[in-house]
């Protein structure tokens, strides 16, 4: 692993320091001069990684007045909101939007996969299927939730949509920490693999509305799931 930049560092640090609530949004953020003497670092390395924030709209600069922390929903980087809502408060809320999210997209993919989609995706689907059934019966979560993500990442590449995978690249590590805490009631394991069945069963038809409605249920009914099985026990 490549390691970081001191422009990286300070530019990490403070991203900590806001999602930790340190810096409210629209409080004023630490100088170059007080940042540089905290990280022992140049004002220069510190004037580029706030250049670095202020790109990503996690910061913003008034002239006269200094820089300040932007709103979570003006952030320009998927990456720092999923940190951000990821070591937030509110799980519920956002364990909730994610599937929202989800269903969105994935949706659409699956209809696109439908007329595009491969023999050798199918069967691969078919495979990983085989493996979540086989995880599930040895109550081997990590196996199980690994099997999942794959399925779904075969929809998304077929889709032949490059903004599709790219969009759901910073998603993957939410997405498998997400999964192996839904992943770990049994009953959400027989469901989802019940849906992903109906998945590629409706994909191999390559009729795109049936493969969107079958993801759709299959959202709809991991929302119920959540709900049902994991925020009621919290």
């Amino acid at each position: 692993m490549a390691r970081k930049s001191l422009t990286d560092v300070v530019a990490d640090d403070l991203l900590d320091r806001i999602v930790a609530g340190e810096f409210l949004p629209d409080s004023l953020v630490p100088g170059e001069l007080e940042l540089s003497s905290q990280h022992e670092v140049s004002r220069m390395t510190v004037r580029e990684a706030m250049k670095t924030l202020v790109a990503q709209r996690i910061l913003r600069v008034e002239r006269g007045r200094g820089t300040f922390v932007n709103p979570l929903g003006s952030w320009g980087s998927l990456n720092a909101v999923l940190r951000a809502v990821s070591e937030g408060e509110d799980d519920a809320v956002v364990a909730v939007q994610l599937i929202e999210l989800r269903r969105m997209l994935e949706t659409g993919a699956c209809e696109l996969a439908a007329s595009r989609i491969s023999e050798d995706d199918l069967v691969r689907m078919g495979e990983q299927l085989s493996l979540m059934k086989a995880a599930h019966e040895a109550a081997d979560v990590p196996a199980f939730v690994a099997s999942d993500l794959t399925f779904h990442d075969i929809i998304l590449q077929a889709s032949g949509n490059i903004f599709v995978a790219v969009l759901f690249e910073p998603l993957h590590r939410i997405l498998e920490s997400r999964r192996a805490e839904t992943s770990r009631v049994p009953q959400i394991q027989s469901n989802a693999i019940a849906m992903h069945e109906a998945i590629l069963n409706a994909l191999a038809t390559g009729q795109p509305e049936s493969a969107r409605i079958a993801m759709d249920n299959h959202m709809s009914q991991t929302l119920d799931d959540l709900k049902s099985y994991v925020l009621r026990s919290q």
